[in-house]
């Protein structure tokens, strides 16, 4: 909650400056999401390692997985640094045709492409934490990233305290001095502290061939697929984009709402993986498959919470933004659809980010998380945005329909018991 409280506050302070701004931080950070879901899944696949090795007492095992997954997602995050700092401006073209909005879309990328090296480090290691239990690390770090943040937006936003009224690049710069403030907390406890995996500097450099395979058979179709689930989520954003200006800032006002909206799902599906690792590691089969079936239950009890939630909280979030009049009935709209979706989002998002992926069930998901999303959503979200021109309600309904397919196709899943894998 605290970290998506980061995201909104931006979104909140940059409102004040009109729909422009909104919209060129909104769509730069649809490119970093990129590279926070592959953070994601190179965590979230080490974790179903970890949590099992975790549950069986093998610390050596674990911390050759720790090495690999650091080496992996240092490589990718300068990569993706080296290609936000030289064609910023080819980024922002493909989400969006107008030029106000590449503007700032650039300046954005300029200050925050460090953040990419802090984050490969930071949300990786975040995962692994709470795969063994040490989950109150993550949520201090959170709470002083979301302080600095919201400190450093208001003076580099607004030029206060002497500082000069940087705008859109005030927005960027605190969110990097959050990042690094992250970083600090996680990897200095982890690196330097931490007594109960004793992962120290010197293991960086550790030999781990013998467990490259392991890692990659587990944890390369996770990546995988939450890579293309972000491209895919990234060509929604075009499409999204390429209707109009206001379609885009009323999109991202609402994007934000519905995070905050879910995040009690998201850390149901952070427990449901580490608790199925954990049975799983111990050779209990039945007993993860039953605390499966009850996660699932709580996913839909938590779906229709964040469905009212959001009802009840849409005219004073929506209301509260310097947006025009068709921004804000197109953000009506879009509420309302999301407040139907959402309660597929929650069932399948802890289907497949949690229950099934802590079971070891990667490759089935990398096609569930890729298939429907490319067959379903992305072309008919393209038809009813930029060629039938439905209105918001059905266009964004079509953009995520395939959240009520996953939900569907994976509960059968769940039932057979084959995503059950112990890890040798």
């Amino acid at each position: 909650m605290i970290t998506i409280g980061v995201n909104i506050m931006d979104t909140m302070m940059l409102g004040s400056y009109g729909e422009v701004q909104i919209s060129g931080s909104s769509l730069a950070n649809e490119f970093i999401n990129i590279f926070q879901i592959l953070c994601m899944g190179m965590g979230g696949g080490a974790a179903v390692l970890t949590a099992q090795y975790w549950g069986r007492g093998d610390v050596g095992s674990l911390k050759k997985v720790v090495t690999i997954m650091l080496r992996v997602g240092v490589a990718v995050a300068a990569a993706f640094a080296l290609v936000t700092w030289i064609w910023p401006d080819a980024l922002m073209r493909l989400y969006t045709p107008d030029a106000a909005i590449i503007e700032k879309g650039v300046l954005y990328f300029r200050i925050s492409a460090p953040c990419y090296l802090l984050m490969a480090v930071s949300l990786t290691l975040t995962i692994v934490l709470r795969s063994v239990h040490l989950v109150r690390l993550p949520l201090i770090a959170a709470i002083v990233s979301f302080v600095v943040n919201i400190f450093f937006n208001w003076v580099f936003i607004f030029g206060n305290l002497g500082a000069p009224e940087m705008q859109i690049e005030g927005a960027a710069l605190g969110t990097l001095i959050a990042r690094i403030a992250e970083f600090g907390i996680i990897a200095g406890y982890f690196l330097f502290a931490d007594q109960r995996v004793g992962y120290r500097l010197q293991d960086l450099v550790a030999k781990c061939g013998d467990h490259v395979r392991t890692f990659f058979t587990y944890s390369l179709p996770v990546i995988v697929s939450d890579t293309l689930l972000a491209l895919g989520n990234n060509m929604v954003a075009i499409i999204v984009g390429h209707i109009g200006a206001s379609f885009v800032a009323a999109n991202a006002i609402i994007a934000q709402t519905v995070k905050l909206s879910t995040v009690f799902n998201q850390g149901l599906s952070n427990a449901a993986s580490i608790v199925t690792g954990n049975t799983l590691g111990k050779g209990e089969r039945e007993t993860a498959y039953r605390q499966g079936v009850s996660f699932t239950a709580l996913s839909v009890l938590i779906g229709l919470a964040a469905a009212g939630i959001l009802l009840a909280i849409t005219p004073a979030i929506i209301n509260g933004f310097n947006i025009t009049q068709e921004t804000r009935d197109i953000a009506f709209q879009l509420m309302m659809a999301v407040s139907v979706m959402v309660i597929f989002q929650t069932m399948q998002g802890v289907l497949t980010k949690g229950v099934l992926r802590g079971g070891g069930d990667t490759k089935f998901l990398m096609i569930a998380d890729v298939a429907f999303l490319w067959l379903a959503s992305v072309p008919l979200g393209y038809l009813a945005g930029l060629v039938w021109s439905w209105p918001p309600f059905w266009i964004y309904t079509a953009l995520k329909i395939d959240w009520a397919i996953k939900s569907i196709w994976c509960l059968f899943r769940l039932k057979s018991k084959k995503w059950i894998r112990v890890v040798e």
